[in-house]
């Protein structure tokens, strides 16, 4: 064993330069992204997972040290030797102890702060679009997100995507205090949105109607219209379906589409505002990722369970044991590389305008009865419109 790696206890990162930063809340969380009583809290769940047994030829890394190890390299992506050189171990070490860590700090966050919504979840993040955002029957907003990953060899262009990089999918549904409810990575990069939401578990479920949405429902102050299904925003990279809305096509719309795409795109911005969120925070994701596309999926998913959890934490100390989740996440499926054929879209698209010209004539008009009116301008790339909106949807 190298001289370097026997003083980790008197000269490692952990052991000396973490022991000061505790004295420092501020600067400890810039150091980990997680405050001392976060971290805290996350190694108390984490900690039957992460512990090894001394042995009579070597003691083992304590579990707080593990955890340090894993939390450094999603909060700056810098490559394994690197970390390796400043916790003062070995290289092949912090390749077992990062994937090992993630995948403890998945399973035993999932449960409680990313389970796949029941029912009565789904229909209160449907309040929650509809009073911070102004866009009723909204159970989440949709997208994907590239994450770059070093191209793995003998995979041809599966993961090369239209960017001209490599890269895994990030399939996302955001609720509207921008926290993850259900995710999906795994989807090669050269997919498009659309088929990787095919792909996914999630767009099976929706497709299926087994996601045990709420029963559709009168919009709010139109019960003279017919009741309207529940529905996720994504942009025109997805296809319409039935729960799930997209803008209108197309730049010369009548003011009516004009005001719905403004409005719908303002609650899709939720999920865009989260992936900045995220990718602030844990810098892993401005880095190339030198590692497995299993290993990249695992520390994806540790972020964004990361990411509810300190959110939630932050809003209101967590009670171990209270929240008991009642419906089992969405298990993953093999990638399949594959796109929905022209006739499906088109019999989708026919099915889906219908209701997006019903909310998109309620939101102009229903909401008029109720809110003074505000003339918005702006000068676009080939000509100047006025959308009369509302003074509500605009400025809350």
């Amino acid at each position: 064993m190298s001289h370097v790696l026997l003083r980790r206890t008197q000269l490692g990162e952990f052991h000396q330069l973490l022991q000061e930063l505790r004295l420092d809340d501020g600067r400890f969380q810039r150091y980990f992204r997680l405050s001392r009583c976060q971290f805290d809290d996350l190694l108390s769940r984490v900690v039957g997972r992460i512990s090894l047994q001394d042995t009579n030829y070597r003691r083992s890394i304590p579990p707080a040290e593990r955890l340090s190890i894993c939390l450094r390299y999603l909060a700056t992506g810098d490559s394994f030797r690197t970390i390796a050189s400043s916790f003062r171990v070995g290289v092949s070490t912090v390749c077992k102890i990062v994937p090992d860590v993630v995948t403890a700090i998945w399973d035993c966050l999932v449960e409680e702060f990313m389970a796949v919504p029941s029912t009565d979840e789904w229909r209160s993040i449907a309040e929650g679009f509809e009073e911070r955002w102004n866009f009723p029957l909204c159970c989440g907003a949709l997208d994907g997100k590239h994450v770059l990953i070093k191209a793995p060899p003998n995979t041809g262009s599966q993961f090369h995507n239209y960017k001209g990089t490599f890269s895994l999918v990030l399939l996302a549904v955001v609720d509207a205090r921008y926290c993850f409810r259900v995710t999906d990575v795994g989807g090669y990069g050269r997919t498009s949105d659309g088929g990787t939401l095919a792909n996914s578990a999630f767009g099976q479920a929706l497709r299926g109607g087994t996601l045990h949405l709420p029963p559709d429902r009168h919009l709010p102050g139109a019960d003279h219209r017919e009741p309207q299904p529940h529905v996720f925003v994504a942009d025109e990279a997805f296809p319409f379906r039935k729960n799930l809305m997209r803008p209108f096509p197309g730049r010369t719309l009548p003011r009516e589409r004009r005001v719905f795409n403004y409005c719908l795109s303002r609650a899709r911005l939720v999920v865009e505002n989260t992936f900045g969120i995220l990718s602030s925070q844990w810098r892993m994701y401005h880095r190339l990722m030198e590692v497995q596309p299993d290993v990249v999926e695992r520390c994806v998913k540790a972020t964004c369970v990361l990411h509810n959890f300190m959110r939630r934490s932050a809003e209101a100390p967590a009670v171990r044991g209270a929240v008991q989740a009642t419906e089992d996440s969405l298990q993953s499926l093999g990638r399949v590389a594959a796109n929905n054929s022209a006739r499906e879209a088109i019999r989708s698209q026919l099915l889906s305008l219908p209701m997006q010209a019903v909310v998109a004539s309620y939101i102009v008009g229903g909401y008029c009865l109720h809110y003074p009116p505000y003339t918005l301008s702006w000068i676009g790339p080939t000509e100047k419109a006025e959308i009369v909106c509302l003074n509500a949807i605009c400025w809350q």
